[in-house]
């Protein structure tokens, strides 16, 4: 998770390129932006997308969220959980992205219990003990039964929507602590969700009794954790737990300790690592493209 040892790091990593926190937030949507152009020169496809800022009902309020999909016919449904930051404008990109693609996404406000998005505008500004403590009684609002019954929420919003195909699955990805948030919103719909994508995930492997390797077996999902070099460092037998929790709940999963640091597939994160987020990219659209 981007705790203190990854806030640490990653003020190691803007050390090491010369950076400081500012200046890398400064580079902002230009930044995000390059880093996030597809390889091999594909085209963008953004000019047939239609998309809008929404409000979804939730038995705990009114949550705001960005919804992206192409503009002609429907298409299999994407909630998408941002990370620690919060939904922004990298999220907005990332999503526009992954609409291009041929999915129809939500981009959700995890924080809405407590305020609008955005909260952050970058990934780099959480480094801030300012942010940092505006963030953490948000974030202690949000426990795994609140997460579920979010996710139930937006499943059946994205289930009314005349841009999403009613007959396939949806799929979820997620990024930091919005990679737990995937396989919750995989148990909370077993019967709407067929994948889930979890990058660099935090949180996936606790004592807890919800933890949610413990929930695989109350899904009916296919599975990619896509993990962090140094998250693995600091807990090498959380793969191997996934691994088995997958097996022991016939859930097809593939589990990888990627070349690259934690937050390296988000656009503003200063650990951003394009071949290996371009690596987890390939093998999300794949796993959507199997299982919806």
């Amino acid at each position: 998770m981007c705790d203190k040892h990854t806030t640490a790091e990653m003020r190691a990593i803007l050390k090491k390129r010369g950076l400081t926190r500012r200046k890398f937030a400064a580079m902002g949507t230009a930044a995000a932006l390059a880093a996030c152009a597809p390889s091999g020169g594909e085209a963008s496809a953004e000019p047939t997308l239609t998309e809008a800022n929404v409000a979804i009902p939730t038995e705990d309020g009114t949550a705001d969220a960005f919804f992206v999909h192409p503009r002609v016919g429907s298409h299999p449904g994407i909630i998408m959980w941002p990370d620690v930051a919060g939904l922004r404008n990298a999220y907005e990109i990332m999503a526009r992205r992954l609409a291009a693609a041929g999915y129809a996404v939500l981009v959700v406000n995890q924080y809405y219990r407590s305020a609008t998005a955005p909260i952050l505008n970058t990934l780099s500004d959480w480094f801030s003990e300012k942010s940092q403590a505006r963030l953490k009684p948000m974030m202690a609002q949000i426990d795994g039964a609140a997460t579920a019954r979010d996710a139930s929420a937006f499943a059946s919003w994205l289930d009314g929507q005349d841009a999403v195909t009613k007959t396939k699955k949806l799929g979820t990805c997620g990024y930091c602590m919005g990679g737990a948030f995937t396989v919750r919103t995989a148990a909370a719909a077993p019967d709407k969700v067929g994948a889930a994508c979890s990058f660099h995930g935090a949180m996936l492997v606790t004592d807890e009794p919800d933890s949610p390797h413990r929930l695989l077996k109350d899904s009916q999902a296919a599975f990619l954790f896509a993990i962090a070099q140094n998250d693995d460092a600091r807990a090498p037998d959380d793969k191997d737990i996934l691994r088995k929790a997958a097996a022991d709940a016939g859930r097809p999963a593939e589990v990888e300790v990627y070349p690259a640091d934690h937050g390296w597939c988000t656009v503003d994160a200063p650990s951003y690592d394009k071949a290996a987020a371009e690596k987890a990219w390939s093998r999300m659209l794949a796993i959507f493209d199997n299982a919806l």
